[in-house]
């Protein structure tokens, strides 16, 4: 694959003086799924309004497709659909009429056909005739993705696309997502649902104050970075930990009911079957054990932080 949006130096200051982008680098692939991710603040709204061309940056560079956004500002912006946090739409046109003039917008001819297949994998073709004012909160962000898509973009911005919505709104938009992404569409999303990264992604990227601090394959990451934690759930409680066990980092838990072991699952002190001869020479005797891989979520707090510590 080749790269379809390149993000050079992109730095952004405002003229309060606050800083909310250093210095970023990114490519993101034709075709792929990219998560980013960063706590409120972080600078993930700001990155994705300058590739959108709507916040100028203070320096630094974006191509999309290889049109740059300051010098080809009219062809990037026909390549780019944006779904926004905030539901900004015309409350009394008819949700059929707002689709068409979006499309109408970006110069595209009428094509019913499309803006119909649209609406429908949006389950809004039976909608199509009531104002938007009408429509239930989720119905009105199901509008505001169909807004993007009109134009038939090349890349699509989700930004917090599900913040607010119901679980099953939630689920057909993944499902919407992957419909897209098979057809060659790029998909950026930000979140603060996790699990939609971990559902969806291809990609992960990890914002914080400002600054990329990490871009990672979803599975190379989880593989990297992620811990396991072995529980065994003793027959009879402890009181300590038996010194034959000390070469584990092994901790007591549920009042001495449960020992519980972490460690990297890529690392070399990982010896679970001298653990469980260790634990029989102890004369330890357990009737559950229990392996679990940390999630996303986990690397994610663990990573934003480990730089808040550092830049403190």
């Amino acid at each position: 694959m080749s790269a379809i949006v390149i993000i050079q130096g992109l730095a952004k200051t405002y003229s309060s003086g606050h800083v909310a982008l250093k210095c970023v680098d990114l490519s993101i692939e034709k075709g792929e799924i990219f998560a980013l991710l960063g706590p409120n603040g972080a600078g993930k709204t700001t990155l994705i309004s300058i590739v959108c061309g709507i916040v100028t940056p203070s320096e630094g560079s974006v191509t999309i497709d290889g049109a740059d956004i300051l010098c080809d500002y009219r062809t990037a912006r026909t390549r780019v659909g944006l779904v926004p946090q905030e539901l900004h739409t015309d409350s009394f046109e008819t949700v059929l009429a707002t689709v068409r003039f979006s499309r109408g917008l970006f110069g595209r001819a009428p094509d019913a056909k499309y803006v119909e297949r649209i609406l429908r994998d949006l389950s809004l073709w039976d909608k199509r005739d009531m104002k938007i004012q009408e429509l239930s909160g989720g119905m009105k962000r199901r509008v505001m993705i169909a807004k993007a898509l009109s134009h038939e973009p090349e890349v699509l911005f989700l930004d917090e696309p599900t913040a607010g919505v119901d679980v099953e709104l939630r689920r057909d938009m993944w499902t919407l997502v992957r419909r897209l992404r098979d057809t060659g569409v790029t998909i950026i999303l930000t979140t603060h649902y996790i699990e939609e990264a971990e559902e969806m992604a291809d990609r992960v990227g990890i914002i914080s104050k400002g600054e990329l601090i990490l871009v990672e394959d979803k599975t190379a990451l989880m593989t990297k970075l992620g811990r396991k934690t072995l529980t065994l759930t003793l027959t009879e409680a402890l009181d300590a930990v038996p010194s034959l066990l000390s070469a584990w980092p092994i901790a007591l838990h549920d009042q001495g009911h449960a020992l519980r072991y972490e460690f990297d699952a890529t690392g070399d002190h990982n010896d679970i079957p001298a653990l469980l001869r260790a634990l029989d020479e102890a004369g330890i005797a357990f009737k559950d054990l229990n392996t679990e891989q940390s999630s996303l979520e986990d690397i994610f707090v663990n990573l934003v932080h480990e730089d808040q510590k550092a830049a403190a």
